[in-house]
Order: C-alpha cells, then structure tokens, then sequence
C-alpha cells in the first residue's frame, strides 16, 4: 500500500509502527461474520502478509453479517472473495488463499512460518479448540473470538486474556476441552459479558449442507446482529494492530 494510502495509520503509529505492521504475517482462520471484520482492519492497516483460510462458501443466509456475502457473490469461495478484497485494498500484500479446513493434518500448513499472529475465527468448537491448541504449543501469539451470536449490547465486548473471559457459554466449552488438551495456558481472546437470557431460546437446529457431512455435525443457527459480529471482528484486528506495531508489548 503507498505511503499516501497509509498516511493516517502512520499518523497514528509512527515510522515504525507502520513498518513493523508492513513487515509483519498474520493467519486469519475462519472468515465469516467476524474473520471477516477482522481481515478488513488488517488489510486496511497495512499489514504485509496475510494467509486466509475457510474452506467454505458464501450463501445467502450468510448476507446479514458477512462482508463478502453479497447477491452476487453467492457459491464463491470465502477465501477467494477475501484475497480480491485485500489486494484490492493493498496491492502490495502478499496474499495467501487456504481453502481448507482447519483440522489436525492441515494444522501443520495454517501454522507454518510461523506468523507473527494467529486469528482463531472459527465457528466449529473442535476445530476451534484444536487450532488454539496447536498454537500455544507451538508458542504462536493467538487472538481468539468467543460467541459473538445473541449479544445486542456493543458495550459488553471485551478483548483480553482468556481466562477473565465471563458470561460466555462457548468460553466455557472451549476451557473445559482445552483442559482435556493440557494446555490450561492463557491467551487473548474477544467475548461479551452481556447475559444471553432468553435469547438463547431463540436458536434451532440447522440441517449442516453437503461441505460438512463429512467433517462437521448438526450445530445450533444463532440469531446474529451484523454490528456485533463486525465489532467483534473490528476489536480483534484494533488488538493485532496494536501488538504487531510494537505499541502493546504482550497481548495479556
């Protein structure tokens, strides 16, 4: 991205924040409704290599709170739609699209380099629980999102340690399956302490299409505001950009 494109982010940061960022690589896993919002700041900050992974496809359901959801976008490729938008935002980018999924043989690949920072976005709790896994013991800074589904209440997100992460009921499943893991360790992560009440009883079961009979199971489609999720997604990248410039040391 020219200097010209990226004169406010150097306002903010510094020459050296602002090279830092340009130098840096972040994996991004899981590009839906808060992947994302995630991938847009990042682009948009200037940072210089980005590898995003989802196996999936834009459908329509997806258009209330996916940023390449759209009419015309239907039946593409999440990552492919992703990568188009970066370059388009940042030429000078290095872009990488995985269509895959994230999974104990692909862990290897999604880690590789390493980069400088992971971002768990991913829906699917065993996939989810897995990669953070791979990551701590890999000793990759990670940024995980926690349920951004049901919640209303902007003031209620949070990014910080894992473990301070309350009110959340994914929060909760991913400790206790991290635990099986052994990996207890903590890491940053985006959740909300805004309590679900009744809202919760607003979810159904959603028959999983073809792409997931062979790697997923029946889960739970949540109600979902499109400024949540992208707030969210937009924390997570406000957190990334602040560690990868040097301005914030550790990420907890």
């Amino acid at each position: 991205m020219s200097d010209e494109r990226l004169a406010r982010i150097k306002l903010m940061l510094g020459e050296e924040g602002l090279s830092r960022l340009k130098k840096s690589s972040v994996t991004v896993v899981g590009l839906g409704a808060v992947g994302s919002y995630v991938v847009e700041g990042l682009a948009r900050s200037g940072v210089g290599r980005l590898r995003l992974v989802d196996f999936d496809e834009v459908r329509a359901s997806n258009i209330n709170r996916q940023l390449y959801a759209l009419g015309s976008t239907i039946g593409r490729r999440k990552a492919d739609l992703a990568a188009e938008r970066v370059l388009d935002i940042n030429p000078q980018c290095r872009v990488e699209a995985l269509k895959i999924f994230a999974a104990p043989e692909t862990f290897a690949e999604l880690l590789a380099g390493p980069p400088d920072l992971v971002v768990d976005a991913i829906d699917a709790l065993g996939p989810k629980v897995g990669l953070i896994s791979e990551a701590l013991k890999a000793g990759i800074p990670l940024i995980s999102s926690m349920g951004a589904a049901l919640r209303t209440d902007m003031n209620a997100v949070r990014v910080g340690p894992f473990s301070k992460a309350s009110g959340c009921p994914l929060a909760a499943r991913v400790r206790r399956l991290l635990r099986r893991h052994g990996h207890p360790g903590d890491f940053a992560c985006a959740y909300s302490t805004e309590p679900l009440g009744k809202l919760r009883t607003g979810a159904r079961l959603m028959e999983p299409g073809p792409d997931f009979y062979e790697r997923g199971r029946k889960r739970a489609a949540l109600g979902s505001l499109p400024t949540l999720t992208g707030i969210f997604g937009l924390a997570i990248a406000n957190e990334a950009i602040k560690f990868l410039s040097g301005q914030k040391k550790n990420l907890i």
